[in-house]
Order: structure tokens, then C-alpha cells, then sequence
């Protein structure tokens, strides 16, 4: 029996491993959001190299909504949540559609637990096969309680 392989040259093997950059959300897209702290903008959380974040303007549950320019696919998604003020129970849901945002299909609904003398960051990536995107939602309640506590939200990337 033989052994199967192939020889790699160096360079190729480096272009594989290359870091692959987050897509430019600000050249490809239109956000609409609920609201936003003037101090705390959505850009913040939405550009790569930012590391402002966005902060809802009042508290309550918020909506953040991305529609592309151009149908596009997506492979992964990366949240990332901050708090070290208050202790709650925040639920974000994530969403997607390809028909210019007349229907959405969940992607996913997640809870978590913040508190201060603990867990103050929460993040998360999804690696999706999504074709002909057009939008992408997310809805955040940022205490389940119903307490009046401002969202945040640290990163959104895609790639």
C-alpha cells in the first residue's frame, strides 16, 4: 500500500492559513437601528477596528437591521456583548432573509446570565451556509426581568 500525498509549496500553504478579514458592512449596507446613544453610535459595533461598541439611546428591547446592497452570502457571524454594570438576563435572536426582508428565518435565540462580579462578556460565532442574503435582524431584550436597562453591543461582524 502507498501512502497518498501531495507537496505543498510554501506559499500556498501560507495563503490557506491567511487570516481572513471581516467583510466592510459600512460599504455593502444600509443599518437601520431602533436607536443609538450619540456618545455610543451603531458604527461602533459594526466597523471592524472599532472598539467603541453601540449603546441603545433608552432602555428596552432594541432592533438592529442590516440590508445589503446586493444579495450576498454569508459563512459566519460574530457577536460579542459587554456589560459590567448591571446583572440580568439578556436574549438576543438572530435572523435572516433572502427576499428583501418581506420574511425572515430564525438562524438563532440564545439567553445569558451578565454579572458584574463574574460573567461581564458573552460572545458568539456561527458558522452558517447562507446564499443570496439580503438582510440580517437582531433583536436584542436586554433584561428578561423587563427591567429598564439600556442594550449594547460590543461587535457584529460577517463574513
Amino acid at each position: 500500500m502507498t501512502l497518498r500525498k501531495r507537496i505543498v509549496p510554501p506559499h500556498a500553504a501560507e495563503a490557506a492559513d491567511a487570516p481572513q478579514h471581516w467583510v466592510a458592512v459600512e460599504q455593502i449596507a444600509e443599518v437601520e437601528v431602533s436607536s443609538e446613544d450619540p456618545q455610543w453610535p451603531v458604527d461602533g459595533a459594526l466597523i471592524e477596528g472599532s472598539e467603541r461598541g453601540w449603546r441603545a439611546a433608552a432602555p428596552g428591547e432594541q432592533k438592529l437591521h442590516i440590508r445589503f446592497d446586493q444579495p450576498r452570502p454569508l459563512s459566519l457571524i460574530h457577536l460579542a456583548f459587554h456589560e459590567a454594570e448591571h446583572e440580568r438576563v439578556q436574549e438576543f435572536a438572530l435572523a435572516w432573509s433572502s427576499d428583501g426582508g418581506r420574511v425572515f428565518q430564525p438562524l438563532v435565540r440564545q439567553q445569558f446570565v451578565f454579572s458584574p462580579g463574574g460573567a461581564t462578556r458573552e460572545t458568539e460565532d456561527y458558522a452558517v451556509r447562507l446564499e443570496n442574503v439580503t438582510n440580517l435582524a437582531l433583536h436584542i431584550i436586554p433584561d428578561m426581568s423587563r427591567r429598564p436597562v439600556v442594550a449594547t453591543l460590543a461587535e457584529l461582524r460577517i463574513r
